[in-house]
């Protein structure tokens, strides 16, 4: 019974994978982005091989060195435990060294010593990182035995940016004892501390470390690096007032998150959300411009709406084409869009249709009492119309209220009605220009034919001349508050079903 106890501590089942199966593949896209897995061995002060890899963008950028993130997993897992990591942090631009600690996984060694030993491997990977000129700031996430790996380093390296420590345990032996009654070990209590110091003698002898030396609150209010502490509320193998004595004692900065499930489920994405925000903001990675950033796309940027984040793109295509016909001086877009043959990519189309659309539509205010016929639309220039509404943070909320935000695809117009004080306020945005709807009667009678005669030559010259920039902008305007409305509504519907 005491020999299965101690190498539940010190021998756990190792975990015996195919990196090609359980790891990232050497070249792969996340996020529409390029990365690699770099693997290599690094030897530890024992003289045992440590399997490790690393994940970075491919190609690295020239001449810009990027944070790092070496995640420390727990003592029965492996490197395949960062995959996780990798998602959440390589589109951030900070990548993710991983490894199997002496003991664990494919790397040399027989026992593992839940963070003793750890400790010394995980100053060889920040010593190779340190000699890489493309690394630059190094954080570190540890889970379990990982974590109390991060907290003992990070007291004796405090040029580490930030940590994550996720499940760490206060001191081994308080754990031992603990683990006793959780699996109903039925020893008399006048020999359960008898039975430690022989477990003591015995892990000492064969994993080379002392059990009551590994205390992290002995180095806890030592340590000044930020950190994020995490703990499953349900947690029967390490509890979670483990987490709240180091907490409570540790010196630096510091936060704690606590969510439902054990010491082995998964984590919720709210706290993988947090990690990532965490990281952000204590590695400082640089923004890497993209060739699709542009002085024309950040004018013409449509604020939350992303091409991409979930939206149908044939919408996209046909209102887009709807601007392009447009510009050619089409009189009027209540004709059939023709048809597009999606060979550019909308980001493209996005671009050409730019430099001839503004993002400040003008709206036209009708209020119309219950059972009343609806207004005739009153010409008013840009800065004289009775509400002109721009996608701004001002007025973000009064959209959000809205509850039909644009129309279909074949209608010319979208309508945002609201209840005001039993009256209803509809705001149309037109396809066309408003000089346009005021259309005369079908038919003009016979004695106004010679005076139209009279006005046709008046008209052919008036044609000739270019027409005044306001109607087609008023026409680009409208349109361009079709595009956005439009999109609004289809992202509108996806919302709930993230995080």
């Amino acid at each position: 019974m005491i020999d299965q106890f101690i190498n539940f501590v010190i021998r756990p089942p190792r975990a015996d994978y195919n990196p090609e199966q359980y790891l990232w593949e050497k070249e792969f896209t996340l996020a529409g982005r390029q990365f690699k897995r770099q693997d290599l061995e690094l030897t530890n002060a024992r003289g045992h091989k440590l399997r490790c890899s690393h994940y970075m963008p491919s190609p690295f950028p020239e001449e810009t060195p990027l944070p790092c993130v070496i995640y420390c997993h727990g003592n029965s897992g492996c490197r395949a435990d960062a995959n996780e990591a990798a998602v959440i942090l390589l589109p951030s631009n900070i990548t993710v060294f991983t490894l199997d600690f002496s003991g664990s996984g494919l790397s040399d060694g027989d026992y593992v010593s839940l963070g003793w030993h750890e400790r010394d491997d995980l100053k060889i990977v920040v010593s190779y990182l340190r000699s890489e000129r493309q690394i630059s700031r190094i954080g570190l996430w540890g889970r379990s035995m990982g974590a109390v790996t991060s907290l003992l380093y990070g007291a004796e390296d405090p040029s580490i940016a930030g940590m994550v420590l996720d499940s760490a345990f206060s001191n081994l032996f308080d754990l031992m004892m603990e683990l006793v009654d959780v699996y109903k070990i039925r020893l008399p209590k006048f020999t359960v501390k008898m039975a430690m110091q022989y477990m003591r003698r015995v892990i000492q002898k064969k994993a080379k470390f002392d059990i009551m030396d590994l205390n992290c609150l002995k180095v806890a209010p030592k340590t000044f690096i930020p950190a994020l502490f995490g703990h499953a509320s349900e947690d029967k193998f390490i509890q979670p007032h483990h987490s709240d004595l180091i907490f409570k004692s540790y010196a630096g900065d510091k936060n704690v998150i606590k969510f439902d499930g054990d010491h082995n489920s998964s984590r919720p994405q709210f706290y993988y959300d947090s990690v990532s925000i965490f990281f952000f903001n204590v590695l400082r990675p640089p923004q890497i411009s993209s060739a699709c950033s542009s002085k024309l796309e950040k004018y013409y940027d449509l604020g939350d709406l992303k091409v991409g984040a979930g939206m149908d793109e044939s919408l996209l295509y046909e209102i887009i084409t709807g601007i392009e016909t447009e510009s050619t001086n089409v009189p009027s877009s209540s004709s059939a869009a023709p048809r597009v043959l999606m060979t550019k990519p909308v980001s493209e189309l996005v671009s050409e249709v730019a430099p001839f659309a503004r993002l400040d539509p003008m709206l036209s205010r009708n209020i119309r009492p219950d059972g009343d016929e609806q207004s005739n639309l009153q010409d008013k220039p840009n800065g004289q119309s009775d509400e002109c509404c721009s996608y701004t943070s001002s007025n973000r909320e009064s959209w959000g209220r809205c509850s039909s935000l644009g129309g279909s695809d074949e209608e010319s117009s979208a309508d945002c009605t609201a209840a005001n004080n039993g009256n209803q306020v509809t705001l149309d945005v037109l396809a066309t220009p408003l000089k346009s709807t005021q259309q005369k009667s079908s038919d003009p009678p016979k004695e106004e034919k010679k005076k139209q005669k009279k006005q046709k030559k008046q008209k052919k010259r008036d044609s000739t001349t270019p027409k005044p920039k306001h109607e087609k902008l008023e026409k680009l305007e409208a349109l361009s508050k079709r595009l956005r409305l439009c999109i609004l509504k289809r992202v509108s519907h996806r919302r709930p079903r993230s995080t």
